[in-house]
C-alpha cells in the first residue's frame, strides 16, 4: 500500500476540501487550488503531480459555486433556457440579452432540454465561466437546481417558470389560463379541450388551473378525457391534437398553453381535413409572431417578455429575497376562434 492510499484514511469528512487535499499534501491551500484550477496551464512538476493524485485518491471535487463567487465579478450573466429552438426562449433570450447590455452586462447562453441533470451540468458550465449571475427559465418542481444555488448564495432569478422560493418574474399563468378558456365559452363553447403542457413546469400548471376555473365559474364539468399532458414542443401538440379530434365527440373548442403546441394542434387537424376557425376553435398562448402569419392567425395570451426579461435583469441583484412578480397577460382574439360555427 503506498503513501498515497494511506493518507486517504486520515481525511474521512466529505465532502473533501481543496483543505483537506492540502494537509494530505503538505502544501498550502493557494497551491493546490493553482494546481487544480482546470482554467490554468497543467504542471508537469512532481509536487503538482502529488496534488493531482492525492486529490484523486480522496475524491476531490471542485465546488463550481463556491470557487465563482470567490472570483469575483466578470461582467457576464448566465441564461439558461430549456431550447433555443423553442420560439419564446430564443425571444426572451434576446430580450434579456439587451436587458443585460443596457446595464454594461453580456450574457452566456446555455441549453438543458428541459433535464434536470442536463440543468445541473448547465449551471456549473456556467458558473465555470465565472457569470456574476443566473437568470434561469428552466425551473422544474421536481428539481433541485434552485435550492443549491440559494444554499451558495448565488445571484439568481427565474423567469416565466418558478419555485415560488426564489426571486422570480412570470406572467400570471391562472389569470391567463382563465381568460382564454372564457374567451371560448363566452363565444359558446362547452366542449373544450386542453393541451397541458408538462405538469413539471409552474406555467403549465397554472395555466391549466386557469382553464379550470373559467370551467368551473360558467358551470362546466371538467372531463379529464379533454385534458391531455404534454412537452412543450411541435410534436407533443400534435399528439394531443390527435388525441382530442380522435374521441367518441371531440371538443368544438381547443386552449394550448404554449403556440407550439397549437401549431401541432392545427398539424393534428389538417390530417383530418379540420381548419381552425372553421370546423373547431383554438387559442394558443404567448402571441409569438407565427401566430400572426398563418393562413388562420391564432388568437393567443400575450405576455410580455421584453418587460419581464427588464423586470428579471431588475431584480437579479435585488438584495430581496423570495420576490415574485407577477405580470398580467392579455387576449389576443384572432380568426382561429371568433370565426367557428359551432
Amino acid at each position: 500500500m503506498n503513501d498515497f492510499t494511506n493518507s486517504k484514511a486520515t481525511v474521512k469528512a466529505l465532502p473533501v476540501t481543496l483543505k483537506d487535499v492540502a494537509k494530505v499534501a503538505g502544501v498550502s491551500i493557494s497551491t493546490v487550488s493553482r494546481i487544480l484550477d482546470e482554467r490554468l496551464p497543467k504542471s508537469k512538476s512532481k509536487s503538482a503531480e502529488k496534488v493531482r493524485i492525492i486529490a484523486k485518491e480522496l475524491g476531490y471535487t471542485r465546488d463550481v459555486m463556491a470557487s465563482s463567487l470567490r472570483r469575483g465579478g466578470t461582467g457576464t450573466i448566465g441564461i439558461l433556457v430549456p431550447r433555443l429552438t423553442d420560439t419564446v426562449m430564443a425571444i426572451l433570450y434576446e430580450e434579456l440579452a439587451k436587458a443585460a447590455q443596457q446595464s454594461g452586462y453580456f450574457t452566456i447562453v446555455a441549453t438543458c432540454g428541459d433535464d434536470v441533470l442536463e440543468e445541473e451540468k448547465a449551471i456549473e458550465s456556467l458558473l465555470g465561466r465565472r457569470v456574476d449571475g443566473l437568470i434561469l427559465a428552466t425551473s422544474r418542481i421536481d428539481s433541485h437546481a434552485t435550492e443549491k444555488l440559494r444554499e451558495s448564495g448565488v445571484p439568481h432569478t427565474l423567469v416565466l417558470r418558478t419555485d415560488h422560493i426564489s426571486n422570480s418574474v412570470v406572467g400570471n399563468d391562472v389569470h391567463g389560463g382563465y381568460i382564454a378558456t372564457r374567451h371560448l365559452i363566452d363565444l359558446g363553447h362547452k366542449r373544450i379541450g386542453i393541451v397541458t403542457g408538462p405538469d413539471y413546469s409552474s406555467n403549465s400548471l397554472g395555466r391549466t388551473e386557469g382553464y379550470k376555473q373559467a370551467l368551473a365559474q360558467a358551470g362546466i364539468e371538467f372531463e379529464p378525457d379533454l385534458c391531455i399532458a404534454s412537452r412543450f414542443d411541435f410534436e407533443s401538440g400534435q399528439k394531443a391534437g390527435a388525441l382530442l379530434f380522435n374521441l367518441p365527440i371531440r371538443p368544438t373548442a381547443i386552449f394550448a398553453v404554449t403556440d407550439n403546441l397549437a401549431l401541432g394542434v392545427i398539424s393534428a387537424a389538417k390530417e383530418l381535413d379540420l381548419l381552425p376557425g372553421e370546423d373547431f376553435a383554438l387559442v394558443g398562448y404567448n402571441d409569438t409572431p407565427l401566430a400572426t402569419m398563418l393562413p388562420t392567425p391564432i388568437s393567443s395570451v400575450y405576455v410580455p417578455l421584453d418587460y419581464i426579461a427588464y423586470k428579471a435583469f431588475e431584480l437579479l441583484f435585488s438584495e430581496k429575497t423570495g420576490d415574485m412578480i407577477e405580470i398580467m397577460p392579455s387576449l389576443i382574439p384572432r380568426s382561429s376562434s371568433i370565426h367557428t360555427k359551432i
